[in-house]
């Protein structure tokens, strides 16, 4: 029997299509004109989407193409659809428990938004949880006949009308309850959990008390906390972390890839919310992102061509031919940067101004093994990260330009180019699945890059193949982005209908699908463990 919990995910497999894998290796060519039928949003939101419309961000991945080839296994919810099912779970807990509406609110929130959690643990021990969330079945302060009720805060007299209670039945007077709840909610989300002043009370405060005094501003606040709440306390609902994005994502767990495009075009991985890197797993791009960003490198740099000066130990960087230093003040000590020794000891004997052979003689001697190959193998390291990171921002680079001639493509050029050909703009649809193609495989080709630097060096066989079917694909990623960035330029400024118009297309089309397949193989590979 299925938790109710995920009454909302089998909703949404119901609805959404079934699409082929986008590196399934889809074959019919028929079918090629639906393969980049993207959709970033539920059925309600497709002819806004449809466009392609790209929002311009500073976010390395915020204009990220997404895929329609993948299998829709997420969900794009905006406000009023967080709101409704968040609305949708507190009726359902009010209804079966037969519980206030507030009630039902304070328990979800306490079991992170989880209605089958809520009902395992009630139905298990409902004592203990009200308890445990501040639920009282009755009063533990019983109003007098008084005519005055003295406020637990101020310790002012008020009449009876001029005073409020949470469950607990605990009297303060309106203005304390309003500070109190103001200070709480201004506070931050923690007013969520907010319980009665009186300091030996657990009673829990709901939303009704902030509906009725509160006022506008901080009940807008608490709607606020409420409905992030339900999207940050969630186990299967993230926000988009696109900036200034308020879109949220349902994912339906343990349903395949987690790469997820939002309805602002920011594709993402749902598993680790960095910008989507499949076939790379997650630990792999956390390890890269960090050495990108730690100091590590720098110290190689500093190991691989600098010395320490033999007094002070500061690096120092030789940029001249001579060998003889002098390090900066305060220290400036004069010293050989061949066996670091004193410059006051050196002359002819050593073998003049550009030589010295007492390193020569140490070298042999073995006294400069350990520095020498320490310093090595820092040089070996640099050049190989090197080696990996140019690439890897190269088609970073590379991907962002992509993106940009694609916008222009759909907003500018495509229009133009149907006038000068004298062709409907929906024949043109190659040309944007082209550039689809395109930016989709440079963030792939980004990100093999990294799986090639950790990818260990013992493993020779599974280093060539890899290495093989990585220069397959980028051969093919190249001759396709050739052909959409320079030759269709000629069609561009041409006065008038080209005759080789259609050439062109079966060329440009014959390239995507070929690419297509590359890449296909090559995410294949590395999802398998390259065996």
């Amino acid at each position: 029997m299925e938790s109710d919990d995920d009454m909302h995910d089998a909703n949404d497999v119901a609805s959404a299509e079934e699409e082929d894998d986008y590196y399934s290796g889809g074959d019919e060519e028929e079918e090629e004109a639906d393969d980049y039928n993207y959709s970033y949003d539920e059925a309600e939101d497709e002819e806004d989407t449809a466009d392609f419309d790209f929002m311009a961000n500073d976010s390395d991945a915020s204009d990220d193409v997404p895929v329609s080839r993948l299998q829709k296994n997420y969900t794009i919810l905006k406000d009023e659809d967080i709101q409704q099912r968040q609305e949708e779970d507190i009726t359902r807990i009010s209804t079966v428990l037969s519980v206030s509406r507030d009630a039902a609110c304070i328990l979800l929130r306490r079991y992170k938004w989880s209605v089958n959690d809520v009902h395992e643990e009630w139905f298990s021990d409902e004592e203990r949880v009200r308890k445990a969330v501040g639920l009282l079945e009755k009063p533990l302060v019983q109003f007098s006949n008084a005519k005055e009720v003295t406020c637990g805060i101020c310790f002012e007299n008020y009449s009876p009308e001029r005073i409020c209670t949470a469950a607990c039945g605990h009297p303060f007077c309106d203005a304390c309850w309003k500070a109190y709840i103001s200070t709480s909610i201004n506070d931050g989300p923690g007013c969520l959990t907010m319980r009665c002043p009186d300091p030996s009370c657990g009673a829990a405060i709901g939303q009704a008390m902030i509906n009725m005094l509160a006022p506008d501003g901080d009940k807008e606040k608490y709607r606020r906390y409420l409905l992030r709440s339900y999207v940050e306390d969630s186990r299967k609902t993230k926000w988009c972390p696109a900036p200034g994005c308020d879109f949220a994502v349902e994912y339906i767990v343990g349903s395949g890839s987690y790469d997820v495009t939002c309805s602002c075009s920011y594709s993402f991985c749902w598993s680790c919310t960095e910008e989507a890197h499949r076939p790379v797993d997650c630990e792999t791009v956390a390890k890269w992102i960090l050495k990108n960003s730690a100091e590590s490198e720098n110290m190689n740099w500093i190991l691989a061509n600098s010395k320490p000066c033999p007094k002070c130990k500061r690096p120092i960087e030789k940029h001249q031919g001579c060998m003889h230093m002098t390090c900066s003040p305060p220290c400036k000590f004069e010293f050989c940067w061949l066996c670091l020794g004193a410059w006051s000891d050196h002359g002819e004997r050593t073998g003049g101004f550009y030589a010295c052979n007492r390193y020569e003689a140490a070298k042999q001697e073995g006294a400069y093994d350990e520095a020498e190959r320490r310093r090595e193998m820092a040089k070996n390291s640099l050049e190989r990260y090197t080696h990996y990171y140019e690439r890897w921002a190269s088609n970073q680079s590379s991907r962002q330009k992509a993106l940009a001639d694609l916008h222009q493509m759909q907003s500018v050029h495509l229009e133009k180019l149907s006038e000068v050909q004298s062709q409907p703009e929906s024949q043109m649809k190659f040309i944007i699945e082209a550039w689809q193609q395109i930016v989709e495989c440079r963030r792939v080709l980004k990100w093999t890059y990294a799986y090639g630097y950790y990818l260990p060096e013992h493993e020779r066989t599974k280093k060539q193949f890899f290495e093989y079917l990585q220069g397959e694909a980028e051969a093919g990623l190249e001759r396709l982005h050739q052909c959409a960035e320079k030759e269709l330029q000629n069609y561009l400024n041409a006065e008038g209908p080209s005759k080789d118009f259609n050439d062109f297309r079966t060329k440009l089309a014959g390239l995507t699908s070929v690419t297509r397949n590359y890449f296909e193989n090559l995410v294949r590979a590395l999802e398998n463990g390259l065996f």
